[in-house]
């Protein structure tokens, strides 16, 4: 082997891998959040996700409702979740909604983050003779398949002229492709934060191209049809993104802080947590799901759609409900400032 295995104790949780991710995956139920009235709002949640940030930013105080939480290891088994009506709302990334309403799966994008894609990164190693995306051809590439990091690759490799059958590509969950990575068993990975802070922190590889420019940095809140049609879920589903917007906000005057939670909650060294937070988490906007944001995802849906890696090429724009927009900025907003790391 080229490169030595990184140590079993610096992989990072396979329960780790956040809104991005696909693959398949299974839950698990945890506590109740306790609040007032007879109403339970069944919430989706992947680790150090929307529970963790909510609480840390003092946002789960003075509910009016419960909140009962499941957590999940990937976005694809959430929306199957959303769509089996076992969750009401949850949160995901902006290719596994692609791939649930191309199986027409029964889910609705309530809400969008718009953030850099600059933690979305195709990895190389740092002994690797590559210098830019055109030269992964013939090149083995690890990727989750039907995440962000999926639809990156393709789009990275379009702009540099290639398609996705010029690369072998190995589709690995992250933990797999981290330990296939640095012990040089692929040429590349196709990833996002933090698990692209993690290898540059560790000094385990660089970036050969991140996703700015080429993807939308978006990420959503997705409700099952059924619970917005309930008035009194509809409320509550109302004012949980209200609260997790303003929890975003606060993520900003409070890098470091959230860092330690956020490191605490999922595993993650401080200072991997905090360069991924800087990178990639402060950079996020709330902001409208509208008709540009629609057309953006519709073109991922076509790509995937081209590719046979979807059964069905539908309109995006069925599986959205505009009516939690309020006075949001537009989708094109350009999000916050990455400090990088």
């Amino acid at each position: 082997m080229r490169r030595r295995l990184v140590p079993a104790a610096l992989l990072l949780p396979l329960a780790l891998l956040l809104s991005a991710c696909g693959g398949s995956s299974s839950a698990s139920t945890g506590g109740d959040t306790d609040g007032s009235g007879s109403l339970t709002l069944n919430v989706g949640d992947q680790k150090g996700g929307s529970e963790a940030i909510l609480r840390a930013a003092g946002e789960l105080k003075n509910l009016d409702y419960k909140i009962k939480w499941s957590t999940f290891t990937s976005g694809p088994p959430l929306l199957e979740a959303v769509n089996a009506k076992a969750v009401d709302i949850g949160g995901v990334g902006n290719t596994p909604p692609v791939f649930a309403a191309g199986a027409g799966s029964k889910i609705t994008v309530v809400a969008a983050w718009h953030g850099t894609s600059k933690g979305d990164t195709i990895l190389v190693p740092n002994d690797s003779k590559l210098s830019g995306t055109k030269q992964l051809k013939g090149k083995s590439v690890a990727v989750a398949q039907g995440s962000s990091a999926h639809y990156q690759l393709v789009a990275s490799l379009k702009q540099a002229g290639l398609s996705l059958s010029d690369v072998k590509v190995k589709y690995l969950q992250p933990a797999d492709a981290l330990a296939a990575f640095t012990s040089g068993k692929v040429d590349a990975w196709a990833v996002w934060d933090p698990y692209t802070s993690q290898v540059l922190k560790g000094k385990q590889g660089r970036v050969l191209t991140t996703g700015d420019g080429i993807t939308n940095g978006l990420t959503f809140q997705v409700a099952a049809p059924g619970a917005l049609k309930d008035r009194k879920k509809a409320a509550a589903i109302k004012d949980y993104l209200e609260r997790l917007r303003r929890a975003y906000k606060w993520v900003y005057t409070h890098e470091d802080e959230w860092a330690k939670v956020w490191s605490k909650e999922t595993g993650l060294p401080e200072d991997v947590a905090l360069a991924a937070v800087k990178r990639t988490y402060t950079t996020r906007i709330a902001v409208a799901v509208d008709k540009p944001l629609i057309a953006s995802e519709q073109e991922i849906v076509d790509a995937f759609a081209d590719l046979k890696l979807i059964p069905n090429k539908v309109d995006f724009g069925g599986f959205t409900d505009t009516r939690f927009n309020g006075d949001l900025p537009p989708s094109t907003t350009a999000s916050r400032p990455s400090e990088g790391s």
